[in-house]
């Protein structure tokens, strides 16, 4: 859905349009709102996305993830300030429940169908986050994040580290370039006059 007053695009903004619409996956569209509807119970525009871009939806989705002391607010209202508050106020819902600044999206990306793939994987890592939880048994959505798998050396082991000799690149293997010919060499002949 776009804005009334947007004309067709040309140049770079039709090509990073583009861009954007081949980065969609409709089937991941399709399992992030049955992800939606399974959490909030609400009936909603099941074939699109855009549909949710009132922000009544999204903002019951994280109110249910979040402690009574954090929820957000939205407004019922049609009008398109307040639907694009309740949109806001779902995106600082989504800080409030841990995402990462990288993993959000901007209310134009959802509300004038912008940039949907960033919305899309919005709503996957709330998916991954919820899975993170060990008590959580409610609909699962993507692959599960994974663990922090820190390392920790000894001071041996760290020192044992500076006597190594570093190839940067890697090994060439004993590899030279002997041997190599790349045509014709060049002929400096300092021309003197007889």
């Amino acid at each position: 859905m776009s804005q009334a007053n947007q004309g067709p695009s040309y140049g770079m903004s039709a090509h990073i349009k583009k861009k954007l619409e081949g980065k969609r996956d409709h089937e991941q569209e399709a399992e992030m709102l049955r992800f939606i509807k399974e959490m909030t119970h609400e009936d909603f525009d099941m074939e699109h996305p855009e549909g949710l871009k009132d922000g009544k939806v999204l903002c019951k989705l994280i109110n249910g993830l979040l402690d009574d002391g954090c929820k957000v607010k939205y407004d019922p209202g049609n009008s398109t300030f307040k639907m694009r508050a309740n949109v806001e106020s779902f995106i600082d819902g989504c800080k409030k429940f841990g995402l990462k600044e990288q993993e959000l999206f901007q209310v134009n990306d959802l509300f004038e169908a912008k940039n949907v793939c960033q919305f899309t994987q919005c709503i996957y890592a709330i998916g991954r986050r919820l899975q993170m939880d060990p008590n959580y048994t409610g609909p699962i959505l993507g692959p599960k994040q994974s663990a922090e798998n820190k390392r920790h050396f000894t001071q041996e082991q760290m020192d044992a580290g500076k006597h190594m000799h570093s190839l940067q690149m890697g090994s060439n293997k004993g590899a030279s370039q002997a041997g190599q010919n790349f045509g014709a060499p060049r002929q400096i002949i300092n021309k003197t006059d007889d």
